[in-house]
């Protein structure tokens, strides 16, 4: 009897949801090869909003075992069309008052840990630029995650007593020489 090895593939899907009337729409992607819960990961855009970017990000997740879902910050097909656009996008969540960022980031994340797939005691954030400043945000938030990666987020926030909140482990990977991004 030959017996042929079952190959498993990245199911990739995109998901609308809400934070209040805001209609969002991310991208979920896991490897259909178990039917096991297993750790999730959100990963979160850069100031140009959910692009190719970061679903290839989720994807690669997916293939090492996680489900991975590419959140959505600005609301479903709003992209900004150029720099100044985006920086106007990224503006109105970084301003003094990031309640509405921590809102939309935290919606993302209750969506992952609702996955079927997914255990939601092991979860963990990363983000890109205005995504890195957006976990960290989450983190501060209290949010419940084993962890959050920032990778070139700005570091500042408006509310340094929210510290205190954080109930995971926290890397932020930030050049010393990055001209764009200060501390």
């Amino acid at each position: 009897m030959l017996v042929s090895p079952a190959y498993a593939k990245l199911q990739a899907k995109a998901i609308e949801y809400k934070d209040g009337d805001t209609v969002l729409e991310g991208y979920l992607v896991y490897d259909d090869a178990s039917k096991e819960k297993r750790p999730g990961v959100l990963v979160v855009h850069e100031w140009m909003g959910l692009g190719a970017y970061e679903k290839g990000r989720a994807e690669q997740l997916a293939a090492l075992g996680y489900v991975a879902f590419a959140a959505d910050i600005y609301g479903k097909g709003i992209r900004p069309k150029d720099g100044k656009e985006a920086a106007e996008f990224a503006g109105k969540y970084r301003g003094g008052d990031r309640k509405v960022l921590r809102s939309r980031v935290n919606a993302a994340l209750d969506l992952l840990k609702g996955q079927e797939l997914v255990d939601p005691k092991k979860t963990a954030a990363i983000g890109y630029c205005f995504g890195g400043t957006t976990v960290l945000e989450l983190a501060r938030s209290g949010a419940d995650v084993a962890g959050v990666v920032s990778f070139h987020g700005g570091l500042a926030t408006p509310a340094a007593a929210d510290a205190k909140n954080i109930k995971s482990k926290v890397l932020a990977l930030h050049g010393g020489d990055d001209p764009f991004v200060k501390s």
